[in-house]
């Protein structure tokens, strides 16, 4: 039975595309270090993992019975996380509602077997992969992220660098205020 290795997130739109692909090009690594190509650029809401085919229809219905309002998202901060070897854009702070968005999906994903990690929620956007180190960080220029959707996707990790790609995308709120 062929699977697929699914997470969901968000995913930039152009413009902040490119804000982010300035904050990573700023980054001063060492050799060996590689910045997150440019269509591979989101940030992960819940990694599910490897899904057996049979079983992409709950997740599916589990996107699509989602309900949240656009959110504004700032990232001001860059961090190094030595386990995985990656340098991050964080935030910081977020509205009470984005966690409550985080924790249903979770809840409901759950409901239906599938345990995730992490148990807490760190919004951010990796920048940069294999870094041996943590480089010396010069003040990051921020960014906002206003998410307007979502989407589950896939990755390939078959080649030489993962490839991602969207399953699905669900809308959020149009109706409501960007919090």
């Amino acid at each position: 039975m062929a699977s697929q290795r699914l997470f969901f997130a968000l995913v930039p739109d152009e413009a902040t595309r490119e804000r982010i692909v300035g904050v990573a090009a700023a980054l001063r690594l060492e050799a060996g270090s590689r910045l997150v190509p440019r269509n591979n650029l989101h940030m992960t809401l819940a990694f599910v993992g490897e899904v057996p085919s049979p079983q992409v229809p709950a997740l599916l219905q589990v996107g699509g019975e989602q309900r949240m309002d656009p959110f504004r998202l700032r990232f001001a901060d860059t961090e190094y996380w030595p386990k995985p070897e990656v340098v991050v854009a964080a935030a910081r702070t977020f509205p009470d509602a984005v966690l409550g968005f985080w924790q249903r999906l979770h809840r409901d994903l759950a409901s239906h077997q599938w345990a995730l990690a992490p148990k807490r929620f760190r919004p951010h956007v990796t920048l940069a992969r294999k870094v041996p180190q943590a480089p010396v960080f010069q003040a990051m220029s921020s960014f906002d992220w206003t998410a307007r959707e979502f989407s589950l996707m896939r990755s390939d990790t078959s080649g030489s660098e993962p490839a991602y790609t969207v399953v699905a995308t669900w809308p959020l709120l149009d109706d409501g205020e960007i919090t």
